[in-house]
């Protein structure tokens, strides 16, 4: 009777929410009305992702450390982290490309013929840390304390990988007992995941409530073109990476997807990566995969294997191009692509890290920023669209690196598919039933 229970309840909180933000919308005189009814929304919305960040940093360093420490192997650590890093350099530039090819298809900006902006106008987005050395040395924490209060998810992989490490090169009862307790945190900060997760459903109400408060639904109709166009290209680099995990995992990449609807449909309503993190890692783990895989791979992909964001980058570099009936040539549309390909590896933790991505790429080619401000009333709407895309497309690459490693064990199938429901103890991977 539980089986799917999460699932269901956030489709309902899904259209809930965007009826009652329709009848605000509505209901509101004034855009201050609207704003000030849509804060109330967005305060539930805020609590629940309050609760995903106080979950985040413990879960990432326990499962990590839990996993590495019974690996033991920086040789098994180098070669899973350059099989992850193959595949996102691969999908990235999938990615990429067929955002050139589906704006130079449908031409989503063309007609609009905004006039060129005055000189100095301005998005007024931050792009002024957008640069590969900061990213390079904002890798390495200062302190560990520090990242885990920031949750900076990349800088704890790099504590959690050296102390993973050193714990299983250590022999002794001591380190033993310690890894046993770590296992122990991993179980409980699971546990503590389910228990955050069934606050899920009002945390999808209110960010579907609030935007629409606020933006009304008749903004989806005047960008139609460009909502359509760019979810038509994610349909396409969706079918493009399940075709290649078929490849390798076979008719188990459709199981591996009916597993992680439910945080596919959270991160489509929330449009929070930060809050599909917690269920996707246990929904990969109910798929079979070893927690040092999981472990290790997701949080990487984090950073460096955001697919629909990178796809976005470039649809919406052409959209400006196309809105100001600024032309740009096959060549330049290259070095476009090849820019954003290093450059969006740099802002993985900043809300709206694509805008900002695209806000500072604009300018190198000719491009007004202020062409910004033309989709930031519906980013939100295309954001929901990139974030569904990075969850499907880290589900996809972790599962296709610990085939590989053939880290991927049987499971129980009524375990597997028993997905969404309000988890009992006994689902929690490692723990058995009193």
């Amino acid at each position: 009777m539980k089986k799917n229970r999460l699932t269901t309840w956030i489709g309902v909180a899904l259209i809930l929410g965007a009826v009652v933000g329709y009848g605000c919308n509505a209901a509101a005189g004034s855009p201050a009305a609207a704003k000030e009814m849509a804060g109330y929304f967005s305060l539930i919305t805020d609590i629940f992702l309050r609760l995903i960040k106080m979950i985040l940093a413990p879960l990432v360093f326990a499962t990590l450390v839990s996993g590495l420490a019974s690996m033991g192997d920086a040789k098994a650590v180098g070669r899973i982290g350059a099989k992850a890093l193959g595949w996102f350099v691969g999908a990235s530039l999938c990615s990429l490309c067929l955002g050139l090819l589906f704006a130079n298809l449908l031409h989503p900006g063309s007609g609009l013929g905004v006039p060129l902006p005055e000189a100095g106008a301005s998005a007024n987005l931050a792009t002024s840390a957008l640069n590969l050395r900061d990213f390079v040395a904002h890798v390495f924490p200062r302190s560990v304390v520090e990242a885990m209060a920031n949750n900076e998810i990349l800088q704890i992989l790099v504590f959690a990988i050296f102390f993973g490490l050193a714990l299983g090169h250590i022999h002794n009862q001591t380190a033993r007992s310690l890894v046993q307790i770590v296992d122990e945190i991993m179980h409980v900060m699971l546990k503590v995941t389910d228990y955050v997760m069934r606050f899920a459903p009002f945390g999808v109400f209110g960010a579907v409530a609030a935007v629409i408060t606020v933006q009304g639904l008749h903004i989806l109709v005047v960008f139609g073109k460009f909502i359509v166009s760019f979810y038509a290209g994610l349909l396409a680099l969706w079918a493009l990476l399940i075709g290649a995990a078929y490849l390798v995992l076979g008719r188990d990449v459709f199981k591996l997807l009916r597993l992680v609807r439910g945080p596919m449909l959270i991160g489509f309503s929330t449009a929070s990566s930060e809050a599909v993190y917690p269920k996707l890692m246990e929904q990969l783990e109910k798929f079979g995969i070893r927690n040092q895989v999981t472990g290790f791979v997701l949080p990487l992909g984090y950073s460096f294997n955001l697919d629909g964001s990178m796809m976005y980058t470039t649809f919406a570099a052409l959209f400006i191009a196309q809105a100001y009936n600024i032309n740009l040539s096959i060549s330049t549309q290259i070095t476009l692509l090849l820019v954003l390909m290093v450059s969006s590896k740099g802002i993985a933790g900043v809300p709206r890290a694509s805008l900002v991505v695209v806000a500072a790429v604009l300018p190198m080619f000719g491009l007004p920023e202020a062409g910004l401000l033309l989709i930031l009333g519906v980013d939100h709407f295309l954001d929901m669209g990139r974030t569904l895309t990075n969850v499907v497309g880290n589900a996809l690459a972790t599962a296709v690196v610990a085939r590989w490693e053939d880290a991927i064990d049987p499971v129980d199938p009524s375990l597997a598919e028993a997905d969404e429901s309000l988890p009992v103890e006994s689902e929690l991977p490692g723990v058995q039933p009193s």
